[in-house]
């Protein structure tokens, strides 16, 4: 893969001119300014532009970005939201590479903010000039010591790193910019506003091929283009580079403040989570959990088969996370015999020597016995990673723990993770940042970094699999009838039963002896979907009267309850064999395209929030991977004595439901088979219902 947008002269470029340049202390353009000239290591040519001012900074000044000497390869634009138009044309004329427009008051402002933002993209589109913003921060290369940022803080967070950064929210970056404090840093960030042209696909993307760079995280108010944001994901997978993702905007309240911050699309939280998963990004719920899991990765790549050890001085601190590693479905290393070995002969008698390792408050004295017993735990050949809890803070003691943990940690590649539970930060908080240990400020996050950590390390892409992306534009729509919809999918390989369409009660009659007793009727017309709803079905009808009578009853409760619906005849089935109901439905999710959701069949669904979700397109292996998802799953296995179901069957189904959907993406809006009877194993399964909407002007024959 490749194809991503060459940010290099944006990130590290050869010259820049500050459009709205001040000496007028505490403005935006004396702060961008003196960040530019005096708190970066900038080496190329800097230009100020200023309409007021001969001279900025002791630098000279132009009236007009026309009037410089050279086109630059970015320019910073600080002026009011009126001139940011006029400026970004001059912009364009003069040739420049990259427009940083930190100006706000646009698209997140209502219909003329996005008018003005679509004028923005066209100046850039016809003159190939990038645009990065508006309503941004700026971004900053801190291995390289460069800021284009108005912030005051510029000068105070520059610590570099192996993590790069992309957020669209400028408070939420510099949030994670601040974790400098706990030892992380940053090598690159950028913070993109509006996006009224790069986006943080760009970015993550970007980043995946950054040498300086081994991590990605990113904070995302919502996602402008979706299938170039999971190219963009897969692509860092494939370069080797995990990503780190806090999603904001999964409550309704969330969704409302996303719109009035930055007009994002926020898209549906259950969605968006699924695609994250599916992808391999690493969703995180809190910026701790963003800033400790990135910095986790940072510190090595995980296998996924990682092995927890507790190691402490605090009976309870240790027994506490002994139990959050159990809840969070993570093991617990065992011991050889010789970490046994060497662990009794250094710890005091009554040390807890399995694992958890209590090495007591002896070590808080004889330090030295915390190091040789730690070291032994850490190169224990089982154990992946080291949970070490500090319950309290005992000042020079725990600094000097502190500092002999850091130094075991140079000696060991086992990754050690201090949780410094107390309020009070001593010394020994100190030594363990200075120390590149990171410490975590709670067991629970702790323990949920690690179990991220190794989830990422057991997922895998699909060789070569890509998303179909955005979905059916829903114009002209068609709701086909119940037998068009299952006559289209029997035709792709679903399974259905066979049935007929009886205009009259005789028809009904000959179908039933036709596909056998016992059968169901049900009413067949294009306006009514839910014919339950309606009275719109008859079920177990075991004779030719009961199904004469069921026709004519079917029809009369669909004409009383929906004088509207034009009314085709009814559907004549078999009854299926009894099994296990679930359902399959794909609907067009707006921002990533085609999704399949599969969970239990009817309201249960919704009742239990059980079910898992994919993009599309599906193979056998991803199917059979997504029905182990949901905790339904357990009763497909069999559960109390009943035999399990036909999943090898169920797993078909659903790859034939993908190519249908595969066939057809722009027409198919939404398919849902609900239910779909799971019968037991080795007998199939059967779509009993089908609800297919497509788009008026199909292409091809259905």
């Amino acid at each position: 893969m490749g194809g991503g947008a060459d940010l290099s002269r944006l990130v590290d470029p050869a010259s820049v001119v500050v459009v709205g340049a001040s000496d007028r202390a505490g403005s935006l353009g004396a702060r961008a300014v003196e960040n530019l000239l005096d708190h970066s290591d900038f080496t190329g040519r800097p230009y100020l532009v200023s309409r007021t001012r001969q001279t900025v900074h002791g630098l000279a000044c132009y009236p007009s970005v026309l009037d410089l000497p050279e086109a630059p390869d970015a320019a910073m634009l600080l002026v009011p939201a009126a001139q940011t138009l006029p400026v970004l044309r001059e912009c364009a004329d003069r040739g420049v590479r990259y427009a940083i427009v930190f100006t706000s008051g646009f698209g997140e402002t209502g219909p003329e903010g996005r008018a003005a933002e679509a004028e923005m993209a066209r100046i850039g589109r016809a003159a190939g000039m990038r645009l990065y913003g508006p309503n941004s921060p700026g971004l900053c290369n801190l291995n390289k010591r460069i800021g284009f940022m108005f912030s005051p803080s510029f000068h105070l967070d520059q610590r570099p790193g192996p993590i790069g950064l992309a957020t669209q929210g400028g408070g939420i970056g510099r949030c994670f910019l601040q974790a400098m404090e706990r030892g992380v840093g940053v090598g690159l960030w950028a913070s993109t506003g509006n996006e009224v042209d790069l986006t943080v696909a760009d970015f993550v993307r970007y980043l995946a091929d950054a040498d300086d760079i081994s991590v990605i995280a990113t904070a995302i108010e919502g996602v402008r283009n979706g299938p170039a944001f999971v190219d963009a994901a897969l692509y860092a997978a494939e370069r080797g580079k995990p990503v780190v993702a806090l999603k904001v905007g999964r409550s309704d309240y969330g969704a409302r403040a996303v719109a009035s911050h930055t007009g994002s699309l926020s898209g549906a939280a259950a969605v968006n989570s699924a695609v994250l998963r599916q992808i391999g990004v690493v969703e995180v719920d809190d910026m701790d959990e963003l800033i400790e899991s990135a910095a986790l990765f940072a510190r090595r790549r995980p296998t996924g088969g990682e092995r927890v050890a507790v190691y402490g001085f605090s009976g309870g601190g240790c027994a506490l996370s002994a139990d959050a590693v159990g809840q969070a479905g993570l093991e617990l290393a065992t011991f050889t015999s010789a970490t046994d070995t060497t662990l009794r002969a250094v710890l005091p008698d009554y040390a807890a020597v399995g694992n958890p390792v209590d090495a007591t408050s002896d070590i808080l004295t004889r330090p030295e016995i915390g190091h040789a017993s730690l070291q032994a735990v850490a190169d224990d050949p089982d154990v992946g990673v080291v949970l070490y809890p500090f319950p309290c803070d005992y000042a020079e003691l725990t600094g000097t723990i502190a500092a002999s943990i850091a130094a075991v940690q140079r000696q060991t590649d086992t990754p050690i993770l201090p949780v410094w539970m107390s309020d009070r930060l001593g010394p020994g908080y100190a030594e363990l940042v200075d120390g590149g240990l990171v410490p975590v400020r709670s067991v629970r996050n702790g323990v949920a970094a690690l179990r991220r950590w190794v989830w990422r390390g057991q997922w895998r892409p699909a060789d070569g699999w890509r998303p179909l992306g955005t979905p059916a534009s829903g114009e002209g729509r068609v709701t086909l009838t119940e037998p068009a919809a299952k006559e289209l999918l029997g035709r792709h390989g679903v399974a259905v039963p066979v049935s007929g369409v009886a205009g009259c009660a005789d028809e009904a009659v000959a179908i039933a002896g036709r596909v056998g007793y016992p059968v169901v009727v049900k009413v067949v017309s294009e306006q009514i979907t839910h014919k339950s709803d309606v009275g719109g079905v008859a079920l177990g009808l075991e004779d030719a009267a009961q199904v004469r009578a069921g026709h004519e009853r079917v029809l009369a409760a669909a004409r009383a309850a929906r004088p509207d619906a034009g009314l085709l005849g009814t559907l004549v089935e078999p009854m299926a064999p009894a099994g296990l109901d679930v359902l399959v439905g794909v609907t067009g999710d707006p921002v990533f395209g085609p999704v399949l959701t599969f969970g239990l069949g009817g309201v249960l669904v919704e009742l239990f929030d059980d079910a898992a979700r994919r993009l599309l397109p599906l193979d056998l292996a991803q199917a059979r991977a997504l029905i182990d998802e949901p905790r339904c799953a357990a009763l497909l296995r069999g559960v109390r004595g009943a035999g399990p179901y036909d999943v090898d069957a169920l797993a078909a189904l659903l790859v034939a439901v993908s190519r249908v959907v595969e066939r057809y993406p722009s027409q198919v809006v939404e398919l849902e088979l609900n239910p779909v009877r799971v019968l037991p194993a080795g007998q199939g399964v059967l779509a009993l219902d089908a609800v297919l909407v497509v788009t008026g002007e199909l292409e091809g024959e259905f």
